[in-house]
């Protein structure tokens, strides 16, 4: 068997889901092709194919139908699919690897354009400037001048009105026509350029030439206005990458210069000054500063960060000189990644979308099924006019167009994609998106999920002693540990700026603690069970044990010169909003369970402060059998977790979520991820799903109500052609417009 490879290509000229399915049904027809995806908004076509397809071909057919094409990633055109085998792109007929288009995507789309535009006079063509200055812009302001221009001359030469008419239409309809020829030829016999073409024709024939160029100008009014729509929705997301600065300072051997952002290699130093926005992804290795998340997390409140902590590039360094140690190259930071998984993930239909397209499918030659029985069922059965009723058949072909239809699920899911990736919401692709509002049941896993991952200090208590000395001798005694434990006292005793005397003798008891010397006292800090044995607790301190045990807390005891002088509990404590993300879920109707490794108490300890039921001491398969349980009660689950230690029950769940602060792990793992590790989050991606569903039901209603309601005024001899044409143009426009809503969604629930 063939090795699977995928080859990913930027399309340019795509405006709408017809324009997507052309290309997908003539590039599915090529030899050695498995599999396509074709995202409009994102103007991308990925490829799944074997050795023995023909990449130059697939190129040449695409570009056959009036669209640019050319490889993404550069050098890295071709990457392994799931299966990852090696895959040389040699295609004999002519011996040239078109996969390595090292010298330049850019020159390999400026030449696959001009070849288009001298081989075929097509009118797709990127929308990325001014629309007046794309070919589809000025082809329409060319079918507006010639319409004009035949108003004119029909009213000073009305003998030769019809022909000025028939001249008009032609402007815009011989590239119309010629897709239609291109896209039957590639396998879609009934695309929307087709009943386009067959209705002008057919106007011209009954004399009805006038409305024929109306229609025509028409069509590509709203096609430009779907170019225009497509565009910014592609930029919504492509937005992000402009919060990534152009220029970097670098280090190197005392000296700083300017260098391009897009060059930083891992390794790199990089002087961030007060202000500036961070160039890349890293680690601060010199250096203490508030960062503003805010254009990246959309958290209002800057972060402050030390050495060793991470950095994202597109933040802004508030008020230090940071020195940052570059982690991931311009084309792997956070932004970069987050960008390419959308554009990924908006190549993935949805069940709805996939649904419509079958139903198109049946849909549009149904159309011209109707369309001819109106036109020749009348003047046969009752002797009506022919030209009345061909007229009226030519009318219903152009209502029946499929676009609005076809474009009412993927534009919505596109722009919700994109909204939720702006709010740190990653989901990848509309399957995704679509069942996450029908989750009934989030199961979270407890550690780094639901807690900050980290042990923190939150009793002190000192028997003959103050709460700091317990502390600074209890970090005196871990200074320099790297245990969980000692690192949480120590950030205590630095945050509550307690001296730290240094110790003596200092060692570790296995199983039990530490040892030393500290001030000329001999002193240990150990378990409880470790401290009674050096001396028993009295009834008090064993109370104030048991009580930190119960709300589960792990428990130092500080013991000098034999006897106990203080307790220190620390407890891995919720995330701040922890408890809003339960209760969001609630709000919008969803149970919430709590799946963890750890101990009884401690799981119920925490879950009780959280409103949440818990399920403890569970190993990796237990956690994944409780999904299947929850399951086979017909639920269905989301499970939120780390995507590592929970990798069994995050693939057994209907919806995996990944928790994490932008890491390969969170955005590479599971279906879908919180990227700014908010649990309230969880609730926002059912939100945003269920408003995504809600405005897709509308698109719907809206793109069939409108052809229902010109349907019946056509047959009834109400409304003509041009007023057909404004019926599938202006549920296109009304559909998309009312999709693009979902660009301003920002969260139902905040994190406080």
């Amino acid at each position: 068997m063939a090795a699977a490879t995928q080859t990913r290509y930027a399309v340019g000229g795509m405006d709408c889901a017809a324009c997507a399915t052309k290309i997908d049904t003539a590039v599915r027809r090529m030899p050695g092709v498995e599999d396509v995806s074709v995202s409009v908004t994102a103007g991308t076509m990925t490829v799944h194919h074997d050795q023995t397809s023909n990449l130059a071909a697939i190129e040449k057919k695409v570009m056959g139908l009036g669209y640019t094409v050319a490889p993404l990633a550069g050098k890295a055109a071709s990457t392994p699919s799931k299966h990852p085998h090696d895959h040389d792109h040699q295609h004999g007929h002519d011996g040239h690897d078109h996969s390595a288009h090292d010298h330049a995507d850019h020159d390999h789309h400026d030449h696959a354009e001009k070849e288009i535009e001298g081989l075929h006079g097509h009118d797709h063509a990127p929308m990325n400037g001014p629309w007046w200055a794309s070919k589809k812009g000025r082809l329409t302001i060319m079918s507006g001048a010639a319409l004009i221009a035949a108003y004119a001359v029909g009213h000073l030469v009305p003998s030769i009105a019809p022909y000025a008419f028939i001249v008009a239409m032609l402007v815009g309809l011989v590239p119309i026509a010629r897709r239609a020829v291109m896209a039957a030829l590639a396998g879609t016999p009934f695309s929307i350029e087709m009943l386009m073409t067959i209705a002008a024709v057919g106007a011209v024939i009954i004399n009805a030439g006038e409305e024929a160029a109306t229609v025509v100008f028409l069509f590509l009014v709203g096609e430009l206005l779907e170019g225009v729509a497509a565009g910014k929705a592609r930029a919504s997301i492509q937005s992000l990458t402009t919060l990534v600065p152009k220029t970097a300072l670098v280090e190197e051997n005392g000296q700083t210069r300017e260098v391009q952002a897009d060059s930083l290699e891992v390794g790199t130093v990089i002087l961030v000054r007060p202000g500036d926005r961070i160039a890349a992804d890293g680690v601060i290795i010199e250096g203490e500063s508030a960062i503003d998340e805010a254009p990246v997390t959309g958290e209002s409140t800057p972060v402050r960060k030390s050495v060793d902590a991470k950095v994202f590039a597109g933040t802004i360094n508030t008020d230090a000189v940071l020195r940052v140690k570059v982690t991931a190259a311009a084309a792997d930071n956070t932004i970069a990644r987050v960008v390419k998984l959308v554009e990924e993930a908006q190549e993935s239909k949805a069940p709805t979308e996939r649904f419509i397209d079958r139903f198109s499918r049946y849909y549009t030659p149904g159309v011209v099924a109707v369309a001819a029985l109106v036109a020749v069922t009348p003047p046969l059965a009752t002797g009506a006019s022919w030209l009345e009723w061909i007229y009226k058949g030519l009318a219903i072909l152009l209502i029946g167009c499929p676009c609005a239809l076809v474009i009412s699920t993927p534009a919505a899911i596109a722009a919700a994609l994109s909204a939720g990736a702006r709010s740190g919401l990653l989901l990848k692709g509309g399957a995704v998106l679509e069942i996450m509002g029908k989750v009934t049941t989030v199961a979270f896993d407890k550690t780094g999920t639901l807690t900050e991952g980290k042990p923190k200090v939150t009793d002190i208590v000192g028997f003959g002693q103050t709460e700091a000395q317990v502390l600074s001798r209890a970090a005196a005694l871990e200074n320099g540990s790297s245990h969980p434990l000692a690192v949480a006292i120590l950030e205590r005793a630095k945050a509550d700026h307690v001296p730290m005397p240094p110790a003596a003798e200092a060692r570790a008891l296995p199983g039990k603690g530490v040892s030393g010397r500290v001030g000329g006292e001999t002193m240990s800090l150990l378990s409880p069970q470790a401290a009674r044995e050096v001396e028993p607790f009295s009834a008090e301190q064993d109370a104030r044990v048991e009580a930190m045990n119960d709300e589960g807390k792990s428990v130092s005891a500080l013991v000098i010169e034999g006897k106990l002088a203080g307790l220190i509990g620390m407890r891995d404590e919720p995330r701040a909003d922890a408890r809003a993300g339960v209760e969001a879920l609630r709000t919008v109707g969803i149970g919430a369970v709590m799946l963890t490794g750890d101990n009884a108490r401690t799981a119920s300890a925490i879950a009780k402060g959280l409103g949440i039921e818990p399920r403890a001491q569970l190993l990796p398969e237990d956690k994944q059998r409780i999904v299947r349980e929850l399951q086979a009660q017909k639920q269905i689950v989301a499970k939120v977790g780390d995507g590592i230690n929970d990798a069994p029950a995050l693939a057994a769940a209907d919806v995996g979520i990944a928790m994490g602060g932008g890491t390969d792990v969170a955005l590479e793992t599971a279906d879908a991820a919180a990227l700014h590790g908010r649990v309230t989050d969880v609730a926002n991606m059912v939100v945003l799903s269920r408003t995504t569903m809600t405005n897709i039901c509308q698109n719907i209603t809206m793109a069939l109500g409108l052809k229902a309601v010109f349907l019946v005024t056509t047959i009834v001899g109400i409304t003509g052609l041009w007023p057909a044409i404004l019926a599938d143009t202006g549920a296109t426009v009304l559909v998309t417009a009312n999709a693009m809503r979902l660009l301003r969604w920002k969260g139902a629930f905040i994190a406080r």
